[in-house]
């Protein structure tokens, strides 16, 4: 299967970077095969100042992502590791095995203040591992014994398994999910977001969600200007036909090494629309390709992202999103787990 990034470009943390011989063929060579490795964090949940992030804590059951999305603004944080932000961001997965503990812990402290925890906040959770390691449901479980409110933000239909909990959740206001999508074209998905669920999966995970009364939104992100930003009416016109209720959208941010693959993907492939992406970004951007000053990186400015606020603002009205997210609440919670409950009841 294809993967988005295609090279390692060198780690700025790292001294030493190996190159490929001048005569190696990507196209004689495999693909890395998928890495999972341990990772030892004795914290699980992470906290934010971002005025731009709709919570200030959230829970990363893993660190990579074999998604795929070559546009994925969480690349370099791999480099931290000391891997790439290319190749080794998609196939050398950090896998939080004790994440469920590590999150009841820190929910029974009486230091934990009860609040939105986003599911999560860098890598997707319901990546491919997931099927198989079950972090991402372990963590709700005990959110939902905790009564603790969550946010969930993911690109694959496999949200769909974790109905129980979730609705569990949401019957004490408690639970919300998103479901990005980027475009609806499955050519293009194929190659811009390799191993994400096709747009069908995803559309039909919101129907599932709506269905089971569970709060669900559609997050158009990021647009791409010059690529998929005409797609902002249908992308919303479907994802209410499916039922989501509500939606929100991102501009593309590039940050640190980003950018360089960004652009390397567009010369592979798209020659023909890489000036025309890349000169739209520049035009949002003061000239460059990203822009990390809060309240700008997400939206962007000048004539083109006005357009695309626009744009993303009539087709919500026509297609009957333009409400908010609902507000989520933690008067429910219970500061202990349901477990523990049961011993005096």
């Amino acid at each position: 299967m294809t993967r988005g990034a295609s090279s390692n470009p060198a780690n700025r943390f790292e001294r030493i970077h190996v190159e490929p011989d001048a005569d190696w063929d990507p196209e004689q060579d495999p693909l890395p095969r998928t890495q999972f490795l341990r990772d030892r964090s004795s914290r699980i949940v992470a906290t934010n100042d971002s005025p731009d992030v709709p919570f200030d804590a959230s829970i990363n059951p893993y660190r990579g992502c074999e998604h795929g999305c070559i546009y994925c603004y969480a690349r370099p944080t791999h480099e931290y590791l000391g891997f790439s932000a290319g190749l080794d961001f998609e196939t050398r997965i950090m896998v939080k095995e004790d994440a469920p503990a590590l999150l009841r812990e820190e929910l029974a402290s009486p230091r934990w203040i009860p609040r939105v925890i986003g599911l999560s906040g860098v890598t997707d959770p319901y990546q491919p591992i997931e099927r198989r390691l079950k972090l991402a449901r372990g963590c709700l479980e005990v959110l939902a014994e905790f009564r603790n409110p969550v946010s969930v933000v993911t690109k694959n239909g496999l949200v769909a398994r974790d109905l129980d909990l979730l609705s569990e959740l949401a019957r004490y206001q408690a639970a919300m999910v998103m479901i990005s999508l980027t475009t609806l074209s499955t050519e293009l998905r194929a190659i811009l977001e390799p191993r994400t669920s096709p747009p069908a999966a995803r559309l039909g995970a919101i129907r599932a969600l709506a269905a089971a009364r569970i709060p669900v939104g559609v997050l158009v992100a990021p647009v791409i200007p010059g690529l998929t930003d005409h797609e902002i009416p249908a992308l919303l016109a479907a994802a209410a036909e499916a039922g989501a209720k509500f939606a929100d959208h991102a501009l593309l941010r590039l940050p640190q090494a980003v950018a360089p693959l960004f652009e390397q993907w567009l010369a592979q492939h798209l020659p023909a629309k890489k000036d025309k992406i890349l000169g739209r970004l520049r035009a949002m951007r003061r000239g460059k390709l990203n822009n990390s000053q809060f309240s700008l990186r997400m939206s962007g400015e000048g004539v083109y992202a006005g357009q695309i606020e626009a744009m993303f603002a009539v087709a919500c009205r026509k297609a009957g999103l333009d409400g908010n997210a609902p507000q989520l609440s933690a008067a429910s919670f219970r500061p202990c787990s349901a477990r523990q409950l049961s011993l005096f009841q």
